[in-house]
C-alpha cells in the first residue's frame, strides 16, 4: 500500500505549518481538488499537499480494488496523513475502518471526508451540506414547497437529505430503478417524518407542479451529453439545479435559463464540499468567494 502512495508522488512528513491530505477513489486523476485546496491553503500561509490515490493503478476493477482499502488506511496512518477525501467506490466501504462517524454520515451511510488526529480517523459527509451551502449562496430565497429529485444514487441521496434538512415541505424522488427510489423515500421518512418524501411514479406530472427540480444523474456530463427531461416540461416559475459540474452549463441548465428558470450549476455543490473539507482538514475558515472563483477559472479548461 505504501508503494501505491509512493509511485504517485508521496509527500514528506507533516508539521504545524503544513498538511498532507489525500483523495482515495477510482478514476480521480483529473480531480480539481488539489488545485482548489492547495491554492486556498497558500492564501492562509499553509503548505498543503493534496495526494491523489487512484485505485485504478492497482490494476483491479473498482469493486475488487476495495480489498486493498484496509491496507491503504494502515499506510495512511503510518505515513502521517492529516485527512482524506473519499469517493467512488469507497464511501461505504470506509465506514468499518473508521474510529468515529458523524451523525450526518451515519444517516447517509457514506463518508467522503476523513480527519486524522493522533492516529484516530473520524468520518464526515459533506455531500449534502455542501449542496445546501451552494444552494443558499446561489438561490437564498428558493421555493422549497414542492421539490422533485431525479436520480437516487449517492449524490442524489445526499442532496435529498439536504433538501429536507433545509425545510422542504415535500420531496418527490424519481429513479429508473424503482426499488432504489423506494428505499431512499423510506430512509428519508424515517429521518424526517412521514409525508415529507414520496416516490414519483410519473416524472412529467411531478415536474409540472414542482417549485424546484434537482437533476442528479450522469446525463449532461461530457461523456454522457443530453437532456434528462424534455425542455417543454420546464416552467419559468420553477428553479432547476444540476449536480453535474463538467461542463458547468449543461444542456438542462441552458434550456432552463431559456425558459426563465433560476438555475444552479453543479459547481456550487463542488465548491461547498471543498469549503467544508478545507475547514475539517485545517481548522481554518476559508474564503468561499475566492475558492469559488478559483474553481470556475480552472473548470472551464475541461
Amino acid at each position: 500500500m505504501i508503494g501505491l502512495l509512493q509511485e504517485q508522488g508521496g509527500a514528506g512528513p507533516t508539521g504545524e505549518d503544513k498538511k498532507l491530505i489525500g483523495l482515495i477513489g477510482s478514476g480521480i486523476l483529473k480531480s480539481l481538488s488539489p488545485q482548489v485546496l492547495e491554492a486556498e491553503a497558500a492564501h492562509h500561509g499553509l503548505r498543503l499537499h493534496y495526494q491523489l490515490i487512484d485505485l485504478d493503478r492497482s490494476g483491479l476493477a473498482p469493486q475488487d480494488a476495495l480489498a486493498v482499502l484496509p491496507g491503504l488506511i494502515d499506510a495512511v496512518r503510518l505515513i502521517g496523513f492529516d485527512g482524506l477525501n473519499i469517493t467512488y467506490p469507497c464511501k461505504q466501504a470506509i465506514l468499518p475502518l473508521l474510529d468515529e462517524i458523524s451523525q450526518e454520515a451515519r444517516a447517509m451511510g457514506a463518508v467522503n471526508v476523513v480527519t486524522i488526529r493522533d492516529g484516530k480517523l473520524s468520518g464526515h459527509n459533506s455531500d449534502g451540506p455542501g449542496w445546501a451551502a451552494g444552494f443558499q449562496r446561489a438561490l437564498p430565497k428558493g421555493d422549497l414547497r414542492d421539490v422533485v429529485l431525479m436520480g437516487c444514487g449517492g449524490a442524489g441521496a445526499a442532496v435529498a437529505h439536504a433538501v429536507l434538512g433545509m425545510g422542504a415541505q415535500s420531496l418527490s424522488v424519481f429513479d429508473r430503478d424503482a426499488t432504489r427510489a423506494a428505499q431512499l423515500a423510506q430512509a428519508l421518512e424515517s429521518r424526517f417524518g412521514a409525508g415529507r418524501a414520496k416516490v414519483c411514479e410519473d416524472l412529467e406530472a411531478c415536474v409540472s407542479r414542482a417549485t424546484g427540480f434537482i437533476h442528479a444523474t450522469p446525463v449532461g456530463m461530457l461523456k454522457a451529453p443530453g437532456m434528462p427531461i424534455p425542455a417543454q416540461w420546464l416552467r419559468a416559475q420553477m428553479w432547476v439545479a444540476d449536480v453535474v459540474y463538467v461542463p458547468l452549463q449543461t444542456e438542462l441548465l441552458r434550456a432552463a435559463a431559456a425558459k426563465g428558470c433560476a438555475v444552479i450549476d453543479g459547481g456550487h455543490m463542488n465548491v461547498g464540499q471543498a469549503v467544508l473539507g478545507f475547514g475539517h482538514f485545517t481548522g481554518l475558515a476559508p474564503n468561499v468567494e475566492r475558492m469559488d472563483a478559483h474553481f470556475r477559472s480552472i473548470v472551464g479548461a475541461f
